[in-house]
């Protein structure tokens, strides 16, 4: 009962979160194909700053593989530190281009230019307000994926399908950076206006269909429906709807 009410009041914390973040990362702006090589993001779930990049990813439909590097962690921040010659995050390593950056405005103007060929849009542009919003966001969910927990690691990366401005997906981000578990996010935001809305009441009346072709036209095609969170763990073939059980799993499987 009580870890119920924790859960739906985490929810509302992570609603006000993306509330502070004006819902950016949640509509795609533009689908752009995935590159060759997948990009590397080390990654703070509860920095603003990571936010920034995590929803111009959403917003061109690209994957990552996130790199969580929480304060304490012991995995990925002392790699982080070899590869850029500091600890600071984020950091975008793009293996296609050889491009490694710093400052999350860079990195999103980076993504916009390289992968769209086209200008960052206002709505995603840098703007001296939005670093005090988005630390309120950050509060708003207790900082919750900024500092390291003791767990197991992995041996197999696992799979999280997401989009940044979901609430329920947040809360398994923030879990997977405390436990420093490293994992392929799967952006799988909005495609049309028509699906803005919970997965079971979207504005659009009757039955769902996704833009054909597109990325949530394959999940639909593979699993009935389009609902995030979704993780998959090659490691013990969990397959997992839901976020209250996707945390209950990662608690029982990792926590230490």
């Amino acid at each position: 009962m009580f870890r119920a009410l924790k859960h739906q009041i985490n929810v509302l914390e992570s609603v006000a979160t993306s509330s502070f973040s004006a819902w950016r990362g949640c509509l795609v702006v533009k689908a752009v194909p995935q590159p060759e090589k997948p990009l590397i993001l080390f990654d703070i779930e509860a920095c603003p700053f990571c936010r920034k990049v995590r929803e111009a990813l959403t917003a061109l439909h690209l994957d990552a593989d996130i790199r969580p590097c929480p304060k304490g962690g012991r995995i990925f921040r002392a790699e982080a530190e070899a590869v850029g010659g500091k600890k600071q995050f984020p950091l975008l390593v793009d293996q296609n281009t050889g491009e490694t950056l710093y400052e999350s405005d860079a990195i999103v103007e980076y993504l916009f230019r390289q992968y769209a060929n086209r200008p960052v849009p206002g709505y995603y542009k840098g703007k001296s307000w939005q670093t005090a919003l988005g630390a309120a966001g950050s509060a708003a969910s207790e900082l919750r994926g900024m500092r390291a927990r003791p767990a197991k690691r992995p041996a197999q990366t696992l799979h999280l399908w997401s989009f940044e401005g979901s609430p329920f997906s947040r809360l398994v981000r923030e879990r997977l950076c405390e436990f420093e578990i490293p994992y392929t996010l799967h952006n799988l935001g909005k495609e049309h206006w028509t699906e803005i809305g919970p997965a079971v009441q979207r504005i659009k009346p009757g039955p769902y269909e996704p833009e054909a072709g597109g990325k949530r036209d394959a999940f639909f095609q593979a699993h009935g429906r389009v609902q995030v969170p979704y993780l998959e763990d090659p490691n013990t073939g969990q397959k997992l709807f839901e976020s209250a059980r996707i945390l209950a799993y990662l608690e029982k499987e990792y926590a230490m």
